[in-house]
């Protein structure tokens, strides 16, 4: 099964669980099965059309997927898919 970690801000959502394990066949599956189990992280992560949102960046292993085939860049059951929420803030 494909793996997701998942980031500790976004860890409220999933009531506390650090890791996710689907047998989906795309990241786009992987996240769908994710939040189908945790309703309120869909929010966060998807937009209204349930695509991943533009200032989420989803890894699988060290490659960024909008530099493979997207939401549709295909893993297997080796796979750990990383996803890393925008963060902002700093001192102006």
């Amino acid at each position: 099964m494909a793996k997701i970690i998942i980031p500790t801000p976004l860890r409220k959502f999933t009531g506390g669980k650090s890791s996710f394990e689907s047998n989906g066949t795309t990241v786009q599956a992987v996240v769908d099965n994710l939040v189908a189990e945790n309703a309120t992280l869909g929010q966060q992560i998807l937009d209204n059309s349930g695509n991943i949102r533009s200032f989420i960046r989803v890894y699988v292993g060290d490659e960024d997927i909008n530099e493979l085939e997207g939401s549709e860049t295909a893993v297997n059951d080796s796979s750990v898919i990383s996803i890393v929420p925008a963060i902002a803030g700093g001192v102006n």
